[in-house]
């Protein structure tokens, strides 16, 4: 299923950093079931994440939920963001980080 016209996915990796942006625009309903499924990704992989709310009311094109690991020394948090994008059945991303 292409959810790309409602959720656009950026994923950006650098040696240790991995980080996941998940830009639903102004959709309460796309950011409950995009928290919803980070929270069960957690529980199933025990990793623990930074995530964070990017809100920005007069551009609401570009509100996103954004996951981050630093110092991922053993490359872990691309398995976390492959289990992320396939609860939200999401099988490609967009090219580039904003």
């Amino acid at each position: 299923m292409d959810r790309c016209k409602e959720i656009k996915a950026h994923i950006k990796m650098e040696e240790r950093y991995e980080f996941l942006s998940l830009v639903f625009g102004d959709n309460a309903n796309l950011k409950k079931e995009i928290l919803n499924a980070i929270d069960e990704t957690k529980k199933e992989t025990g990793q623990a994440p930074l995530i964070y709310d990017r809100v920005a009311t007069e551009t609401p094109e570009i509100q996103s939920i954004c996951v981050e690991f630093h110092d991922d020394v053993h490359r872990e948090g691309g398995d976390f963001f492959n289990k992320v994008l396939k609860k939200l059945k999401i099988d490609k991303c967009e090219s580039g980080v904003e």
